[in-house]
């Protein structure tokens, strides 16, 4: 795994073999503290020792320290690795707070931001990393397919899920789906709306992640603007975005559905009755207007259960 590649030094020793690698799904790296290790099944964390660090503990208290702490060097030396030592070149990305790196790994930042006209203009400090590691699991969305399909077309779907349930992981598997086809079933035009290089994992334009043969990317783009660009410019059939949020998110999405255009994305809900109590949300539900609602929740082994609903709200499986 290339992570390994953008440790400092005084770490890699601990990440030479391959038994961390499996179940992670994010490694959150903070000044003065361990290194923290995140799994399906639950976390651990790593060291800064002079031995070349080593995993400890599952519980922050067992292994908090000084000498176990990540410095400041020791950050810088990570971005050094995370931008080929050319930080400048990646300025509009840590201006949003994240950069993409080879293999799809999205790593998010945290420290002092500069404001220049109201805006952010740069992020100095770094001293907070979030590094979410990529995970292309083709086939997961194959049973929910039979319930997005509507014969040689689609529901306008939304997957919804809190935080790391794994809602963006399915929506790249169901655009790959829709892109490639059946024997029984042509695949679809779909664009996607890539504004934080989640879904695509664009790394210098050029996607990690497998969105089949029929698939178009608008990398780094706001999700409303870049909608309304797809409709003019791709004729897309289908349009995936993810994380709507914003009201111009809703009323672009809007634009797009009354374009003739199918809509498949993603939204924060802590359960389904959500829906109905945000102002955009309870419209589009008075409306009908999407035809299925996947909610996606963790099981406490570290699994993954979804429940389909339909336009009614009425629960499908």
């Amino acid at each position: 795994m290339e992570i390994a590649k953008i440790f400092p030094g005084c770490l890699r020793g601990a990440l030479a073999g391959d038994d961390w690698q499996e179940g992670l799904e994010e490694i959150r790296v903070r000044v003065g503290r361990p290194v923290e290790f995140l799994y399906d099944t639950g976390n651990k964390y790593l060291l800064r020792k002079e031995a070349g660090g080593v995993f400890a503990g599952a519980r922050y208290g067992e292994v908090y320290g000084e000498e176990s702490g990540m410095r400041m060097a020791d950050i810088a030396e990570m971005l050094n690795y995370i931008s080929n030592y050319s930080l400048y070149a990646y300025s509009e990305e840590v201006k949003q707070g994240y950069i993409t790196i080879e293999g799809g790994h999205r790593i998010g930042l945290a420290g002092s931001v500069a404001r220049e006209n109201g805006e952010i203009s740069a992020m100095h400090h770094v001293a907070f990393l979030n590094i979410r590691i990529a995970h292309e699991k083709k086939g997961c969305a194959e049973e929910v397919m039979q319930f997005i399909r509507d014969g040689d077309s689609v529901y306008n779907t939304l997957f919804l899920s809190e935080p790391g349930a794994g809602k963006t992981t399915l929506l790249r598997d169901c655009i790959r789906l829709l892109s490639t086809g059946t024997k029984e079933v042509q695949g679809m035009k779909v664009c996607v709306v890539d504004e934080r290089s989640e879904i695509a994992a664009c790394h210098l334009g050029v996607p990690q992640n497998d969105l089949g043969p029929r698939t178009d990317v608008l990398d780094g783009c706001g999700k409303a603007e870049g909608m309304r660009m797809l409709l003019r410019a791709m004729s897309p059939q289908v349009i995936a975005v993810d994380e709507l949020g914003g009201r111009e998110d809703f009323l672009a999405v809007e634009q797009a559905l009354y374009s003739g255009s199918r809509i498949i994305g993603t939204i924060h809900a802590g359960s389904v009755r959500e829906l109905s109590e945000k102002p955009f949300l309870q419209g589009w539900v008075e409306k009908q207007m999407f035809g299925r609602y996947i909610w996606i929740r963790r099981t406490p082994g570290g699994g993954r259960c979804t429940q389909v609903f339909d336009a009614h709200m009425e629960r499908l499986c």
